[in-house]
């Protein structure tokens, strides 16, 4: 679907997109997204520590199911 698009093409929808919103309310998105990013991966790394702490659930005899 995107194979066509190209460089140029690319390059004239970033010159739309800066055009209709501007550079302030783009890097403030961009700002927005990196703090989201950042949360997502402080989000992970919690779980993993909570993960590595807690105890294993049940009596630690595993069920097979025939």
């Amino acid at each position: 679907m995107f194979n066509s698009i190209g460089l140029p093409g690319l390059a004239l929808i970033a010159l739309v997109v800066l055009v209709l919103f501007g550079r302030g309310r783009i890097a403030a998105l961009m700002g927005d997204v990196g703090k989201g990013v950042t949360a997502f991966r402080r989000g992970l790394k919690d779980d993993e520590r909570l993960n590595k702490r807690a105890p294993p659930a049940g009596d630690g005899k595993r069920e097979t199911h025939a």
